[in-house]
């Protein structure tokens, strides 16, 4: 009977060890490092990404092996933000060089974000269940200003991986950044230009005038918060080109 009981107490002591090893943060140490060498200011040199491709084919190997829902949820939100962008590159990366966007893939019956390829968690699932099941679950609009769509008119794509410990200063950074930034969001008298972001997620990110106003400069808000209804919000043309050099 001791050794019976002996045994039960191992027994559960490994599976509590596994479970904590398997809550920690998640190794983002192989894609780090090609973020830093391949990315600046939201460019992506795909051509030097190419090569490293291996690399970025190890990192993706490491999160289909993550368990998800163990983790805290920052750390969730941070992995599954990862997951669409690294995913996303080795989705150009497939089809590199020979495409200008990443619309030019899936041809005419299938979308790029429907391509069932992205291996995370254990499961294979497309991009668009990753952004509007998975991400939308979490009810945080910023993450919209964190995932990259590899093209000109998204968010720029960060040049370091997103942590679950730095989750709430990334998100707010990238947010601001995009939204300062007058090649995607401008105001030009009572005409408050847009991304077309804002039309596509308008029941996550809500009234534009105010969403912009609360993540602008001083000087920026005040303009818009003086408008107050005669603002007029107009979206943005999207540019589709692959954000690369």
């Amino acid at each position: 009977m001791k050794k019976l009981w002996k045994s039960v107490v191992l027994c559960v002591a490994c599976l509590w060890m596994s479970h904590s090893a398997a809550a920690g943060p998640v190794d983002n140490s192989q894609y780090a490092e090609l973020l830093s060498a391949h990315v600046r200011n939201g460019v992506v040199d795909y051509a030097g990404l190419k090569k490293k491709e291996t690399t970025l084919d190890g990192y993706l190997a490491v999160l289909q092996k993550v368990h998800a829902e163990v983790l805290s949820e920052n750390e969730q939100i941070a992995y599954w933000i990862n997951v669409y962008n690294a995913w996303t590159l080795k989705l150009i990366l497939k089809n590199y060089p020979g495409i200008s966007s990443i619309r030019d893939i899936g041809g005419v019956f299938q979308s790029p974000w429907k391509i069932r390829f992205v291996k995370a968690n254990g499961t294979t699932l497309h991009l668009d269940e990753v952004e509007k099941v998975i991400l939308h679950r979490f009810k945080e609009p910023r993450i919209h200003f964190a995932i990259n769509c590899a093209s000109k008119s998204c968010p720029e794509l960060l040049n370091v991986p997103y942590e679950g410990a730095q989750l709430e200063k990334q998100l707010t950074q990238q947010t601001r950044t995009f939204l300062n930034d007058e090649r995607f969001n401008r105001l030009e008298g009572k005409k408050l230009y847009v991304s077309k972001i804002f039309d596509w997620y308008e029941d996550e990110l809500g009234d534009a005038a105010s969403y912009v106003s609360r993540y602008a400069k001083a000087g920026l808000a005040q303009k818009i918060q003086a408008l107050g209804d005669d603002v007029q919000v107009r979206y943005l043309k999207y540019d589709w080109s692959l954000n690369g050099k």
